[in-house]
């Protein structure tokens, strides 16, 4: 006896085969059909997840009660002495790298590590078997970083310490890979008995983190693994400024930032949106990258990214701020003109930054617009204090910033003066020193779901005074 089986490849080819070969041909072909079916329904869940699509993480302040850090022993005027000299120091490190040679052999403006207070927290995984991280979120750094097992000269943190031995999907970079070739600014070098590309990186405070370039699978909040993502896995780390976060999570505009990997490798769109809820709150929110960072409606305000020589940061036009109604427009270079590109979005500095011409005539402008009675800077570094009323609730003026592109940004009053101690608010907005490297701080960007679209060159706010909607 004899049966015909007709393959699904031709049409026109019929095979004569013996009953017991064709019974085992047959579940043969059942099988590869089967393992084919579950490997295009792989493919599809990948190209739907991970290719194109978009992720998300949860956003937490690491002031908030929250947060795995919170310390309630710390007093919120602690909270905000540490915020201000974190501020400081992050910004004269950007200024004065800043004002060195653009060439790219030189150094990148650099960003100071985050303290014990005044930062955000993004909740990722790394590994397999996977572990939690909690790293600090920045919009001014570009290599995701993490301390890892051996730590020979490690900062305490909360959160075990990635351990590279214990995960099945660790590799390390050699030195002539494209990735290490793309470092740029963290000082890529080469360890020549295993030809592993070595990092380094300094920031502000004598802070710093060394080890090595490697890649691992990044998890996010939906349990979507991406493999072979980029990052350091630093051995010797140092600062008093990192707090007790795991390392940095980083989200500029860099080659190796994980906005930029995640486009290059899994075509999710070079995009994030976020809304930071105010630091004491008992509410987290999320980051949402590619796809899911949505920021749309009637009330959205877009604002022009400006390309400069370092594309770590997302920089912007700041054209002014206005004190109720009053108007003050900023110059720069001698108050002629404004200068393209002239301030940052940074989620990893609490304060804003105006010029110090620029920041005289806001603060002599807002004196007159106050009612309340000035007292002496309890902290030295704040330069506008007023005793706060018996019930708590310090009178401003609406403060508004005002951005290339008609963007007219009402700021939060909680993100306009501080209580930097018992009976005293001051002005959370500070002096600068420079005409064209402003900083736009996290207390300024409370309650507006803001999209960085690298996409279309872009910086999308709404108003809104919900973030766990979002």
């Amino acid at each position: 006896m004899a049966l015909y089986v007709k393959p699904l490849w031709n049409n026109n080819i019929f095979l004569l085969l013996p009953t017991k070969l064709s019974k085992i041909l047959l579940i043969l072909i059942f099988c590869l059909i089967s393992l084919s079916d579950e490997i295009t329904d792989t493919s599809k869940n990948n190209k739907i997840d991970n290719i194109g699509g978009g992720v998300t993480a949860d956003l937490i302040h690491g002031d908030s009660p929250l947060s795995p850090f919170y310390d309630p022993s710390l007093t919120r005027f602690k909270r905000v002495t540490d915020s201000l000299r974190h501020s400081f120091l992050r910004h004269h490190s950007i200024r004065s790298n800043d004002s060195k040679s653009s060439s790219l052999t030189s150094p990148a403006p650099e960003a100071s590590l985050a303290p014990v207070s005044g930062y955000y927290l993004m909740k990722i995984q790394l590994g397999n078997p996977p572990i939690e991280l909690l790293g600090i979120a920045d919009t001014g750094s570009d290599l995701t970083w993490t301390q890892c097992a051996p730590c020979s000269d490690c900062y305490k943190q909360k959160t075990p310490i990635f351990d590279p031995k214990k995960s099945e999907t660790y590799d390390t970079v050699s030195c002539k890979s494209q990735e290490c070739q793309s470092l740029r600014y963290e000082h890529p070098s080469c360890d020549n008995a295993t030809d592993g590309c070595r990092y380094e990186l300094t920031y502000a405070g004598r802070s710093y983190t060394s080890g090595d370039l490697a890649t691992e699978t990044l998890t996010f909040d939906q349990n979507l693994p991406f493999p072979k993502v980029v990052f350091g896995c630093g051995h010797h780390n140092y600062g008093d400024n990192l707090g007790t976060s795991s390392g940095i999570v980083g989200l500029g505009g860099g080659p190796v930032s994980i906005i930029r990997q995640l486009k290059k490798y899994y075509s999710i769109d070079a995009k994030i949106s976020y809304c930071l809820p105010p630091p004491n709150s008992n509410v987290s929110s999320k980051i949402n990258f590619g796809s899911n960072a949505v920021v749309s409606g009637p009330k959205v305000m877009s604002t022009p990214l400006v390309k400069r020589e370092h594309d770590t940061f997302h920089y912007f036009t700041f054209v002014g701020i206005s004190i109720g109604n009053n108007k003050l427009a900023f110059k720069s270079k001698k108050e002629i003109t404004v200068e393209e590109g002239n301030m940052f979005i940074d989620t990893g500095s609490t304060y804003t930054f105006l010029s110090d011409q620029f920041y005289s005539k806001f603060v002599t402008a807002l004196k007159k617009a106050l009612s309340g009675t000035p007292t002496a800077n309890p902290q030295g570094e704040f330069r506008l204090c007023y005793e706060n009323p018996t019930n708590g609730k310090f009178n401003s003026p609406t403060i508004t910033a005002h951005f290339r592109g008609g963007v007219d940004l009402v700021l939060s009053p909680e993100g306009i003066f501080v209580e930097a101690n018992k009976g005293v608010v001051c002005l959370a907005i500070l002096p600068s020193y420079s005409t064209d490297l402003l900083v736009f701080g996290n207390l300024q960007q409370m309650n507006y779901l803001i999209g960085i679209d690298l996409e279309n060159q872009k910086v999308d706010f709404l108003p809104t005074n919900d973030c766990t909607n979002y």
